[in-house]
């Protein structure tokens, strides 16, 4: 009998949860440790920050459905892997065995690399806002509603380093959408200020003419922008920023005022991940090989956004490469096979497709965008936009919740569908 025990309970986790436990005999035992009692859908945090969603819409406890499933849930932090004794300590001194370790905590929030950024209930500066955790966004939802009286200046973006780019330009034109909702919006300059070397790049190097499209979307909604941007601090109602040229001088320096701002931080690897010797690079994040085995531990499996990935290219500020939902989920799909391989005794050799399917709510309409797979050269590299979008986006929020009240990873229709476009998880 095995012992696994998954490390985050997110969206990647909570699915390989499932997923593993339907591809595993009962005899081998499946624990998910979590920091916290709920699942948090964080794709839909955009419109929890702006009143469109409410916390209990986007959460569900974890326990009761892990436990229909014959899952064991710990909801304690871990503090220490010993990656050699395969241990791991909790928060409050238990020590729990395992046989082999899924690593899916997500990141850290590095909010501390720019003095004044991010909420100060998560060790940032409190001047800036996050949409990364559903308490950030209603963090920001419980300013905005004061913001609303007397409105002014915004600035939504993301930070040197950031890799996750996309619920920043979902974030600026939902904001836009509801601000006209309420006919407000000329009272609100929005500046979007990016450490892409271009809108529309996306830490992905553009996908199909994405570039163009979310500049013409910005166009449209009176959004202003600042591209190569380094962020080096921020003070109450200011953020400075340096404005670096395509071959790293400097190009301008800006004071940008605001009342109120968003702006995603650079990821690290989570403490206890980055402190263990030889799993991370200098980020903290997991080193693994083509079939998500760390490197240097080989009863360590890590997939999602805590996996060292490297950008797709060299940027005057630097960017890093998004792990999107349905890449993450591929990550997965190969980890669980990979799993069941070797409990029988078979090579582990699947490799996930790495495949990006993403869906971006803009308030009123939407973007799309397919790049298969997600690190360049890509087989297909498609975006589009349309109000279907929108309507897909909130479909998805509601299938994805209701999969995982099913405890489902990959219903028979989801990978029929997904198969006659051809986009699927594993590397056939």
């Amino acid at each position: 009998m095995a012992h696994i025990v998954i490390m985050g309970a997110g969206i990647g986790g909570m699915p390989a949860a499932y997923e593993i436990r339907e591809a595993l005999s009962e005899e081998h035992r499946i624990t998910v440790v979590n920091t916290t009692d709920y699942f948090q859908f964080v794709p839909s945090n955009p419109w929890v920050a702006v009143g469109w969603r409410g916390r209990e819409e986007v959460t569900l406890e974890i326990a009761p459905y892990l436990k229909r499933k014959n899952i064991d849930f710990i909801a304690k932090a871990v503090t220490h892997i010993d990656a050699d004794a395969s241990k791991l300590t909790l928060v409050d001194g238990q020590v729990l065995d395992y046989d082999y370790l899924l690593i899916a905590t997500g990141p850290k929030l590095a909010f501390d690399e720019v003095p004044g950024a991010g909420p100060a209930s998560s060790g940032g500066g409190g001047f800036t806002h996050s949409i990364c955790h559903v308490d950030h966004a209603q963090a920001f939802f419980a300013d905005y509603e004061q913001f609303l009286k007397n409105p002014g200046p915004v600035v939504v973006g993301a930070m040197p380093g950031a890799s996750c780019f996309g619920p920043a330009y979902e974030f600026a034109m939902v904001l836009d959408t509801d601000l006209r909702r309420r006919k407000i919006r000329n009272k609100v300059p929005i500046t979007f200020v990016s450490s892409e070397p271009y809108i529309g790049h996306l830490g992905l190097g553009g996908v199909g003419d994405s570039k163009s499209m979310l500049e013409s979307e910005f166009r449209n909604r009176d959004v202003k922008w600042i591209t190569n941007a380094k962020t080096t601090k921020v003070e109450e109602g200011k953020m400075f920023v340096t404005q670096i040229d395509d071959q790293g001088n400097v190009l301008k320096d800006h004071e940008v005022p605001f009342k109120l701002s968003m702006m995603l931080p650079a990821f690290k690897g989570v403490d206890a991940v980055a402190a263990v010797p030889k799993l991370c690079n200098p980020r903290g994040m997991v080193i693994i090989d083509e079939f998500q085995r760390s490197k240097a531990y080989k009863n360590i499996f890590s997939a999602g956004v805590c996996v060292a990935i490297p950008p797709v290219e060299v940027t005057p500020v630097p960017t890093g490469c998004p792990k999107t939902g349905y890449m993450i989920e591929s990550m997965m799909t190969a980890i669980c096979h990979n799993l069941a391989n070797e409990l029988a005794g078979k090579p582990a050799l699947e490799k996930g497709t790495w495949n990006a399917v993403c869906l971006a709510d803009m308030g009123d309409t939407g973007a799309a965008f397919v790049a298969l797979p997600q690190i360049p050269p890509r087989n297909v590299n498609w975006f589009k936009k349309g109000k279907w979008v929108h309507l897909a986006k909130v479909a998805y929020e509601k299938y994805f919740m209701r999969k995982l009240k099913k405890g489902s990873s990959e219903p028979i229709y989801e990978k029929y569908i997904m198969g006659l476009v051809g986009i699927h998880r594993l590397d056939k």
